[in-house]
């Protein structure tokens, strides 16, 4: 099991992103890891002891946080991450994982690595946390702004092979994002969906409100990139501020402390089912290897989990099972 990690992308690269790497390696020694990426810097974070199983790729280029990533990618070929897609598409990895610029990073996805026979759009998938610590598998969150009904019965119905796949559910219930509950709710793209949903072989549930995503209403949720991504940045700046105002309340007077110290073990395991550290990467699905989009700031633990998240992956077939699954349709 062959795995490109782009050494150079994210907030902390490559410091962070290496030893991420490192531990994965020393975890995982059935795994080929190839770092990409500027070769005296990587070295310089792998020291001496550098596991058998890491191999560096020298790269010469950087794609940024702020190039526009089409032009990016089609520039800059020498880059950490257009390199680590190229192996992918080459077959020589099977899988990458980047935390550098999401943008370019769906770029690399369709024009290196290249769709799926029979895919319209490829999705961003990412696992939503839930009360239960089941989670919530939910796409598109951010690849495609615009969606047609078909590009929404996709994403359905590669979101059930992931969770078959990757969380061994039999019939995972895929609902899809919407105002109410109602079947004829909604706009023109989500009415024209359910209809084409609703005669899928899928376990499809009818529509499901954000409200009770975190109840995990579903176990697959469905939308449009636009609507998906909001609904994600709105979780993840709702959960933060939350957070912050428990935190001033319990540190604002010397008997809110003390009963802080009482409830501190159990508010930590909370804040630790919103934590993406815990939850790998967004994969990228249907492109024609595995692509994961790690968080931007990506720390140790986190790059870790993505790299799990890809041995997973790679170990269930899942790319294969979509492709085999949508070249049918």
């Amino acid at each position: 099991m062959r795995i490109a990690i782009d050494a150079m992308g994210g907030d902390h690269a490559p410091s962070l992103i290496v030893q991420g790497a490192v531990e994965a390696a020393l975890e995982w020694p059935e795994l080929q890891i190839k770092l990409v990426g500027d070769t005296a810097q990587i070295e310089k974070h792998l020291g001496a002891k550098k596991p058998s199983n890491i191999e560096i790729i020298h790269a010469d280029d950087v794609i940024g946080p702020d190039d526009e990533p089409v032009k990016a990618v089609r520039r800059k070929k020498s880059s950490s991450m257009v390199m680590a897609g190229q192996l992918v598409r080459e077959g020589h990895a099977e899988a990458m994982l980047s935390a550098g610029n999401t943008g370019a990073l769906m770029t690399t996805g369709l024009l290196v690595v290249g769709r799926m026979e029979g895919m319209e759009r490829p999705a961003l998938v990412t696992m939503l946390p839930t009360m239960d610590d089941v989670g919530c598998l939910a796409l598109d969150l951010g690849a495609n702004m615009d969606a047609k009904p078909e590009h929404l019965l996709q994403y359905a119905i590669m979101g059930s092979i992931y969770r078959s796949k990757m969380n061994g559910m039999e019939k995972p219930r895929v609902g899809l994002l919407n105002v109410g509950t109602e079947a004829m709710k909604g706009n023109e793209l989500t009415k024209a969906a359910y209809e084409l949903m609703d005669s899928a072989p899928i376990n499809f549930i009818g529509n499901v409100e954000a409200r009770d995503v975190l109840l995990r209403n579903c176990d697959v949720l469905i939308c449009d990139g636009f609507a998906g991504n909001i609904m994600l940045k709105a979780m993840e700046g709702t959960a933060g501020t939350l957070f912050k105002a428990i935190r001033d309340v319990f540190s604002s007077s010397l008997l809110t402390k003390l009963a802080a110290a009482l409830v501190l073990p159990r508010m930590r395991q909370l804040r630790g089912k919103m934590d993406y550290k815990e939850h790998g990467g967004a994969p990228l699905l249907g492109v024609n290897g595995l692509v994961v989009k790690c968080h931007g700031s990506s720390d140790v633990k986190a790059v870790k989990n993505a790299v799990r998240q890809a041995k997973l992956a790679i170990e269930s077939n899942l790319i294969s099972s979509i492709a085999a699954e949508i070249s049918r349709k």
